[in-house]
């Protein structure tokens, strides 16, 4: 990365974000990814708080990158196949408004890009259903607790079971392996 080179923020709501670490994680251009908390009406909330509901917060992921090596769209490329975005009732086995799908934009670039690329999916005949996910003003992100940070890395037993049994991977590859 030379001295000019300006580092860019994005967030993605994908569900649970335990699983939405590992397939953007240890990218090149990738400088660094959080889960944390997004979209909501509580300042510093807790997983508990964030868990319940009531507070309006997305689990969320904030990935830090280089758009030089690894530019916004690709990102949005690697985020649609992670989801269901049809869902609006949150994803797989995690139900609730907190488990839904939204792509926060930072700036008129990323709004477009996102915008574009919800329209992709949605005219490529791939759902029956109409495409839900939100395309929404980054708001204030809340880094959440030490533990669910890496999680996949920590605890990687516990990280393949959930995503087993939460459908996610299933519905991954019924759905978004085939052109």
């Amino acid at each position: 990365m030379t001295e000019t080179t300006r580092l860019e923020k994005a967030v993605f709501a994908g569900g649970c974000f335990w699983c939405m670490v590992k397939p953007f994680d240890e990218m090149p251009g990738i400088h660094g990814i959080v889960s944390g908390y997004t979209g909501g009406t509580v300042e510093n909330p807790t997983y508990e708080q964030v868990k319940s509901g009531k507070t309006g917060h997305f689990e969320a992921v904030e990935i830090t990158f280089d758009p030089t090596v690894f530019p916004y769209k690709k990102l949005l490329q690697l985020y649609w196949p992670q989801i269901d975005p049809t869902d609006d009732g949150g994803q797989f086995i995690d139900r609730g408004s907190q488990y839904k799908t939204a792509i926060f934009y930072h700036n008129a670039d990323q709004k477009r890009e996102a915008e574009q690329s919800k329209q992709e999916i949605s005219a490529s005949g791939r759902f029956a259903k109409p495409i839900v996910t939100e395309i929404l003003p980054a708001t204030p992100f809340y880094v959440a607790e030490d533990y669910h940070q890496g999680f996949y890395k920590k605890n990687p037993e516990k990280y393949k079971q959930e995503r087993t049994e939460s459908g996610r991977d299933t519905f991954i590859q019924e759905n978004w392996s085939k052109n």
